[in-house]
């Protein structure tokens, strides 16, 4: 639908990263992972290409120069209403058929089956963070 809409220049995930900073620039790395539900390592990939492509820059903070905030060129602003229509027509799709309220509880669903998978998700880090420790001799236990 991109494509069909003449917009090339950038593709399904990537809009994942627009549409966010789109709601809040300048956001840093961790947290604009942890909104679009990209890993680190694809994120500063796409965001390396995106930069290229002239849709972002990154700038790090006066306060904490290892933290890195993402921000929106002119470019990417200027194709916000575009994306917009798009997403208008890829949700006309998603929920034809469906009564409003039909909507809503699959919404509430899928947002329900997200928190669990997050929720699994923190606990196996937790896990392996205590694995790690563990096996190397800094269980807490002297």
């Amino acid at each position: 639908m991109l494509a069909d809409s003449d917009i090339e220049e950038f593709n399904g995930p990537q809009g994942r990263i627009l549409y966010v900073l789109w709601q809040e620039d300048g956001v840093p790395i961790a947290a604009l992972a942890r909104k679009t539900g990209l890993a680190k390592n694809t994120l500063t990939a796409m965001l390396a290409r995106m930069e290229a492509a002239g849709l972002i820059f990154r700038q790090g903070t006066q306060i904490d120069r290892r933290q890195v905030l993402v921000s929106l060129t002119e470019k990417a602003r200027g194709l916000e209403d575009q994306y917009k229509q798009v997403s208008q027509r890829m949700n006309e799709l998603f929920y034809q058929g469906m009564t409003q309220e039909d909507a809503s509880l699959l919404d509430g669903l899928l947002d329900r089956v997200l928190k669990n998978l997050e929720g699994c998700e923190k606990a196996l880090r937790r896990s392996n963070q205590t694995n790690s420790r563990k096996e190397a001799g800094h269980d807490g236990k002297n």
